[in-house]
């Protein structure tokens, strides 16, 4: 389940479907969004009740499905639900909607609500490969990114007719995490997701670095790299070019594709590569569990049992995040991690003073549902100037926004940088 329970409480989503033969899909996203407390409004067009019946949005959803502008109790559903809605969802979004949103066109009662609305829009386009890659359709995305609308971006796979292509629906977690994130600001500075970081260029760090006492055997720690994917998925959201260097296979298929991700494995793989990408980046977020120690020399065969106990001796690797803060440029926001398990932000400000980073995120990884291997996380970020954010035990998605806003609020505050949007 995307989001943490209970993150979309109070929140009213107008829910639009479309007709796509993606709009099955709309279902589990409707599904989604009330387990999250969402108040979820559905409006089907005309062409969407050819794909998905009312039926269901009525069992599933807040309220029933609405479905034309003239046969509502209310002489003016699309401006009520423009003006009371926290956010629209569009999934899946059609050419002729996203069209007809760019330009104004009020042709029925989903397009008159999109257009009578000033909260955030989020589209989530599926088409055939063509239909998406047409010049026109790609026109009016580009448009309507730059007025603020987010947009989830279609997945390939296979597509109606049997076809594989780029235009397929993402999946609902992917797009209910938009939502989550789409609604989400910094308490403290007010800050907007939608586009805060557009334009920006973040190196995000993930997992734990393996360092090989043979071909066989390593010493490695237990980071999974999830709070490191999340950060580079919730900044790849909110606008920015991301690079990726991890130590998990698995995130270059996890990982949206316009994330750049850099597959490394040891501690020494991963400086070069963060050395090198920190370099023309506006953010550098060490969030991987870098070895401190890696053995002086490496055995070319697998050591036998049977030849007794081997004695490993062990050699400091290079300091990553302080050789880092020791190059950084002006203007460059530094952010490390502190795992620890006991004298938690005495140890965590140590380690921001020590490594000249701007903030240090500090967790305790002996504590119940937080750090290595948990979905969840529970964090205190610490930042030079003496500020001190505490956010209690919820998701890494979650954690990884609270990091973005204080991040975009030290690059740019929201009175000078026009690419902040207010929500």
């Amino acid at each position: 389940m995307s989001g943490e329970t209970g993150s979309l409480a109070g929140k009213r989503i107008v829910l639009g479907v479309t007709g796509g033969i993606a709009a099955y899909k709309s279902i589990e996203v409707c599904r989604r969004l009330v387990d999250l407390g969402a108040h979820v409004i559905p409006v089907l067009t005309d062409a969407a009740l050819n794909m998905v019946g009312p039926t269901t949005f009525t069992a599933l959803a807040s309220e029933p499905p609405k479905t034309s502008l003239w046969k509502d109790s209310n002489p003016i559903p699309h401006t009520t639900m423009g003006q009371t809605c926290d956010a629209i969802v569009v999934a899946p979004a059609t050419a002729r909607i996203i069209s007809d949103y760019r330009t104004g066109r009020s042709g029925d009662l989903l397009s008159a609500t999109l257009i009578a609305t000033e909260a955030p829009v989020i589209l989530c386009p599926a088409m055939h490969t063509e239909m998406w890659a047409h010049p026109a359709v790609q026109d009016n995305i580009a448009v309507l990114t730059e007025r603020g609308t987010i947009i989830v971006n279609p997945e390939p796979g296979r597509l109606a007719g049997g076809d594989i292509g780029h235009g397929r629906l993402a999946a609902p977690a992917t797009i209910v995490d938009h939502v989550v994130d789409g609604l989400s600001t910094d308490a403290l500075t007010g800050i907007g997701a939608v586009g805060s970081l557009q334009g920006r260029r973040i190196v995000v760090t993930a997992g734990g670095t393996r360092e090989a006492i043979d071909p066989v055997r390593f010493i490695g720690n237990r980071s999974t790299g999830k709070q490191g994917l999340e950060l580079a998925k919730v900044a790849h959201r909110r606008g920015a070019q991301v690079t990726l260097i991890t130590t998990i296979s698995s995130h270059s298929a996890e990982a949206p594709p316009e994330i750049d991700v850099v597959p490394v494995i040891t501690a020494a793989e991963m400086e070069a590569a963060a050395t090198d990408a920190a370099a023309g980046a506006d953010v550098v977020i060490m969030a991987a569990a870098v070895a401190d120690f890696r053995p002086a020399a490496t055995a070319d065969h697998k050591i036998k049992k049977g030849d007794g106990v081997p004695q490993v001796v062990l050699e400091p690797t290079n300091d990553i995040l302080a050789g880092l803060g020791a190059s950084k440029p002006a203007g460059q926001v530094l952010v490390g991690f502190a795992a620890e398990t006991d004298d938690l932000i005495e140890n965590a400000a140590g380690k921001l003073k020590r490594k000249n980073a701007d903030f240090i995120v500090a967790n305790d990884v002996s504590a119940p549902g937080v750090g290595f291997g948990h979905d969840t996380n529970a964090v205190t970020i610490l930042g030079s100037d003496g500020s001190s954010v505490v956010v209690d035990l919820v998701s890494k998605t979650t954690i990884a926004a609270a990091v973005l806003d204080t991040v975009t609020n030290a690059l740019s505050p929201s009175s000078s940088n026009p690419a902040i949007k207010q929500q």
